[in-house]
C-alpha cells in the first residue's frame, strides 16, 4: 500500500474509534436492562475479535517478520506486562468510590489519564498495522472498536460518577479518545524512517490485546452463570475470531 493510502486510512480508523467516545451520547436515554443486554454481546465480540486478531493477524505477521526468533516472543511478553503495569499504575479497573457533594472526585480524572493513554498505544497498533498491511490494520480497526464500545461505556459511568456533567463527561471522553489520533501520526511518521518498528511494535500490540481480553474482559463474561447467556457468549466470541479470519481474504 502506498504512503498516502497508509495516512487515509490510518487517520480514517483513528477518527473513527475516536468517535466512539461519543457512544455514552445514545446511551443517556436507554433503559438499564437494553444497555445490559448491549454491553453484554459487545463484550463477546471484543473478546473474540482482539484474540482473533492476535493469533490470526498480528504474530504471525510478527513471526514471519522476525524470523520466529524468541525476541519476538519475548516482546509479546513484554506488551502483556507493559499492560499490566499500566492499570496496576493508572487503577485502569473499574473502581467504587465514595462521591462526595459537588465536588469532582479524583477517581474521574485518573480515568481520564488511563483511558488518554490507552487510546494512545490503540493509535499506535493501528497506525503499525497499515504499515504492515491493509487486511493487519483493517482487523487491527475492528478489534479496537469492538474494544473500545463496552470500555467507553464505562468511561462515560465513571465520569457520570464522579461528578461531572452529562455535556462535560461527553466532551472529555472525545478529548481523552482523540489521543488515539496523536499515536497514530507519531506511529507513522517514525515508521517512515524505522523501517524495523512494524516488527517490533506488532508482537508487542500482540501482548497488549491478550491482557486487556484475558484479565479484563474475560472475567466479566465469567460473572455470567445462567447457560443460555453462556451460549450466547460463546457465539458472540465465535462471531469476533469469524470477523477476524474473513479479514484474511483481503490479503
Amino acid at each position: 500500500m502506498q504512503v498516502t493510502g497508509v495516512w487515509v486510512y490510518t487517520l480514517g480508523s483513528v477518527i473513527v474509534v475516536s468517535l466512539v467516545s461519543v457512544v455514552g451520547l445514545a446511551l443517556i436515554g436507554m433503559r438499564p436492562e437494553r444497555l445490559q443486554r448491549v454491553v453484554f454481546m459487545t463484550v463477546s465480540l471484543a473478546v473474540g475479535a482482539m484474540f482473533g486478531d492476535v493469533f490470526i493477524h498480528l504474530l504471525p505477521r510478527a513471526f514471519a517478520a522476525n524470523g520466529g526468533t524468541a525476541a519476538t516472543s519475548m516482546l509479546s511478553i513484554g506488551g502483556i506486562l507493559m499492560f499490566f503495569l499500566l492499570e496496576k499504575v493508572l487503577l485502569w479497573r473499574h473502581e467504587h468510590v465514595p462521591h462526595y457533594g459537588e465536588c469532582i472526585h479524583p477517581v474521574g480524572y485518573v480515568s481520564l489519564v488511563a483511558d488518554g493513554l490507552h487510546n494512545f498505544i490503540d493509535g499506535v497498533l493501528i497506525g503499525t498495522s497499515y504499515l504492515v498491511s491493509l487486511p493487519v490494520g483493517l482487523a487491527t480497526t475492528t478489534a479496537v472498536v469492538l474494544h473500545e464500545v463496552p470500555q467507553e461505556i464505562g468511561d462515560f459511568g465513571v465520569l457520570m460518577y464522579a461528578g461531572f456533567s452529562r455535556s462535560r463527561a461527553l466532551l472529555l471522553n472525545l478529548c481523552s479518545a482523540s489521543c488515539a489520533i496523536v499515536g497514530a501520526v507519531i506511529t507513522l511518521l517514525l515508521g517512515s524512517h524505522l523501517a524495523g518498528l512494524p516488527s517490533m511494535i506488532l508482537p508487542v500490540a500482540a501482548g497488549g490485546f491478550i491482557y486487556v481480553a484475558g484479565s479484563d474482559l474475560v472475567p466479566e463474561l465469567q460473572k455470567e452463570r445462567n447457560i443460555s447467556k453462556s451460549f450466547l457468549q460463546l457465539l458472540g466470541i465465535g462471531a469476533g475470531v469469524a470477523l477476524m479470519l474473513l479479514l484474511t481474504v483481503l490479503e
